[in-house]
This record gives structure tokens, C-alpha cells and sequence, in this order.
């Protein structure tokens, strides 16, 4: 059974079949380090699992807002004209914790935080913590890991 890991301390995701690694890559994840408390903008620890696959259809670099595309293809002339923006872009896997009271239910819920492993500008560094809460991938990276997961592959995050 395919499962990610997750982790913070090496910023790095890896995909794994029955203890087999099938695939690493270098990730970011939150600038404000690990938590699960809503609102605090870090990225929650412990086990999860893919909830929902999202933009099998749309093409790379498809922005997406509110975990629908926007029908827009991110640019640089586009990032210039929305600077603030935080971008999400080819793909999202939406994630859920499974362990309630750490990251699952109350005030510490990853699937209503909306933490997603996502597409970001390739501008972007990759090892470094910058994210808001969510791990971002290079968009070529995520396609990969896209085609090879489906909702309910475990995904567990660690420091």
C-alpha cells in the first residue's frame, strides 16, 4: 500500500510501498515550523490521509482558489499583477488528520484548516520553510505524485 511521509526536519516528502521508496522530493513547508492549532499557520504533525484529489483534468501551472480553478495559468505577469496572492497551483491533494484532538476536530483540524500538499511557482525555494501551513511541491513533482496516489492514501507528517 502506497503511503507518504512527510518530513519537516529534512524537507522532504517521500512515497513509500510497503516500506519500498518509490520516490523523494524536496518540499516546503510552513514558515511558522510544526502545529495543529487553527490559525496558526504551521504544518500539522502526525497521521493523515489524502481526502480528496483535486485538478486531474486542469493543465500545469492551473491556479486554483478555494480548491477550484480559476481558469487562469500562472505567469510571471500574472504573479506581478496579484502579488499577494498565495499560489496554488497543478494540483491539490487536501488533507485529513486522523487522530482526534491533535489533528482532527475542534481547534486543531487539518481537513478544516484546508492543508494541502499543492503546486507552487517554480520561483519558489524548495527545503525551506516559507509555506502558510501547507507542503508545497514543484508543479513536475507533484504531477508525478499525483499519478501515483488516490483519497485515502495515508499520509503521515513529522518533524
Amino acid at each position: 500500500m502506497y503511503r507518504i511521509e512527510v518530513s519537516l526536519a529534512e524537507q522532504q516528502l517521500r512515497l513509500t510501498d510497503g516500506g519500498t521508496e518509490l520516490g523523494s522530493w524536496s518540499v516546503s513547508t510552513a514558515l511558522n515550523g510544526a502545529g495543529e492549532a487553527n490559525g496558526s499557520g504551521c504544518t500539522p504533525r502526525g497521521a493523515h490521509y489524502i481526502r480528496a484529489c483535486i485538478g486531474g483534468d486542469q493543465p500545469i501551472n492551473a491556479v486554483f482558489v478555494g480548491r477550484r480553478p480559476t481558469g487562469e495559468i500562472y505567469s510571471p505577469e500574472l504573479a506581478a499583477s496579484h502579488p499577494r496572492r498565495d499560489w496554488i497551483l497543478t494540483r491539490i491533494l487536501w488533507l485529513c488528520g486522523r487522530e482526534p484532538g491533535k489533528n482532527r476536530l475542534g481547534s486543531c483540524d487539518s481537513q478544516r484548516r484546508y492543508i494541502y500538499i499543492h503546486g507552487t511557482p517554480d520561483t519558489e525555494p524548495m527545503g525551506v520553510p516559507l509555506s502558510h501551513g501547507c507542503i508545497r511541491m514543484r508543479n513536475e513533482d507533484l504531477l508525478d505524485l499525483f499519478s501515483r496516489v488516490s483519497a485515502g492514501t495515508p499520509v503521515d507528517i513529522y518533524e
